[in-house]
């Protein structure tokens, strides 16, 4: 019989959490595991995992001490015959980490963001899970930092499907849907204060009075992305700046750019939409904070800069945008290091050896 792994995302939203935990959902399943996503009924990555063909139990998580949820959770995993649980937000690593706990199964808890974890006895991270997982180096420290024994944590970054991100390719068919101007900065991330979107649009007003055909072409959604549709209108951008909304052709979106930013201000892992960008060769430059500096290595395979530093950051995208050549060798140097470090078939085996060593 095949082992059964059950995710569990509290999280209503669809940013790179909630993606990267329905991708490595699909990996698995093609690795020979039955795989289960329990969400919220009304969240986003319900429908988005439905369509990716995973397996998806809809439970309502109202909050850490929620005794219908945790009755729910229990006997999903019993009826399933659940292997090994693996939680990825707060209120869901409470309530299924209790519920593996109770029919005995291992728990896999992923650490996804860089937000400092509270000293002291910090049972999700010490009582109910088995093994944590990381994004990045930065986040390991910090999990290391709130008590969790060496052994007990391992850092797996987001794996990137080689051949979805091709190198190089070109997306002139986006560039008209949208009405692109030229150069074209981009931004794949989800609208939070953390992500640095007002910053990367005060930069971008320096950058087009350089460059006025420039545009700015913002992937994603969430909750901070009204307020910088009207700081686009108050800046007299809104010409200039396109929003797309959460859209599943990222490849695509990304072969628009001629430059890819990322402006995080507070908290961030090894992002995958990062690591897309390397693959795809698009140039980078990015916020020198969380696990960023893992992988930019700042002038070899990207640019970095100081976070929440608005002249900084112009500065790095007019670098990119006036010496082309400089720029396509560090997209080079980025597409080797995905190569090397983070395909997915090597993030998904290392997943796959860490559930196979608790079932063993």
């Amino acid at each position: 019989m095949k082992p059964t792994v059950l995710h569990t995302e509290a999280s209503p939203g669809l940013g790179g959490q909630e993606v990267r935990t329905l991708n490595e959902s699909r990996w698995t399943a093609e690795r020979g595991w039955r795989v289960l996503l329990a969400c919220q009924p009304d969240g986003r990555l319900a429908s988005r995992a439905r369509e990716a063909g995973v397996e998806t139990q809809l439970v309502r998580m109202r909050g850490a001490f929620d005794p219908r949820a945790l009755t729910t959770l229990v006997r999903l995993i019993r009826r399933q015959r659940v292997s090994l649980v693996h939680t990825h937000s707060s209120i869901d690593a409470w309530l299924a980490g209790m519920a593996a706990r109770i029919c005995r199964v291992p728990v896999v808890r992923t650490r996804h963001v860089s937000i400092a974890i509270r000293r002291g006895p910090n049972p999700v991270y010490r009582w109910l899970a088995d093994r944590v997982i990381t994004s990045g180096e930065a986040i390991r420290r910090m999990v290391l930092d709130a008590g969790v024994p060496a052994e007990r944590v391992i850092a797996i970054p987001a794996g990137v499907n080689l051949e979805a991100f091709p190198f190089g390719a070109r997306s002139p068919a986006i560039i008209r849907e949208l009405d692109l101007g030229a150069p074209v900065i981009g931004s794949v991330a989800m609208f939070r204060g953390s992500k640095g979107h007002a910053q990367l649009l005060e930069a971008f007003a320096t950058v087009r009075a350089r460059r006025p055909g420039a545009s700015l072409l913002l992937v994603g959604d969430g909750p901070r992305r009204a307020w910088i549709e009207q700081l686009a209108r108050d800046a007299k951008l809104s010409d200039a700046v396109v929003l797309t909304g959460f859209r599943p052709d990222v490849p695509a979106l990304l072969g628009a750019m001629d430059c890819f930013a990322l402006a995080s201000t507070r908290t961030e892992g090894v992002p995958q939409a990062l690591l897309q960008a390397f693959a795809v060769g698009v140039p980078v430059v990015a916020s020198r904070i969380g696990g960023i500096p893992e992988v930019v290595s700042d002038g070899r395979t990207g640019l970095l800069v100081a976070s929440g530093s608005v002249d900084e950051l112009a500065a790095a995208i007019l670098r990119v945008l006036d010496d082309s050549d400089a720029a396509a060798r560090r997209a080079r140097a980025a597409r080797a290091l995905v190569e090397q470090r983070f395909s997915h078939e090597a993030s998904i085996t290392r997943l796959l050896q860490l559930y196979e060593e608790l079932l063993a």
